[in-house]
């Protein structure tokens, strides 16, 4: 069964951030685009690199740290090629707290850039 968990409070990721949580099993980076969060899988599919220690732009795509490779934080499109996605989670705020669901989702992005290289 699908839950939400409490990963931080808000003003923990600052904005234009993001953060490596535990969710269940997984690991999850929740990134804060403009005060709505948004969480996708930690793990990058190429080598495994940590994105929420990545470098998100003002577009909603974090950069791997480690080979920068690109992803959309709001729907885990791999923006080098959009028919690969990774996972990507429904996020909530309750009160003050961060909270993620515990399943995969692909939530809705009014902004999604495609294709882009460095």
């Amino acid at each position: 069964m699908s839950e939400f968990i409490t990963v931080a409070r808000v003003g923990a990721i600052p904005e234009g951030s993001g953060g490596t949580f535990q969710v269940g099993v997984r690991l999850v980076a929740v990134f804060n685009r403009g005060g709505q969060y948004y969480a996708i899988d930690d793990l990058c599919p190429h080598m495994g690199a940590s994105l929420g220690a990545g470098y998100m732009d003002e577009e909603g795509v974090v950069t791997c740290p480690w080979h920068a490779w690109h992803f959309s934080v709001c729907d885990g499109t791999w923006c080098d090629n959009p028919r690969i996605k990774i996972d990507a989670f429904e996020t909530r705020v309750v009160g003050d707290e961060i909270q993620v669901r515990s399943t995969p989702t692909k939530p809705a992005c009014e902004a999604r850039r495609s294709n882009r290289r460095p």
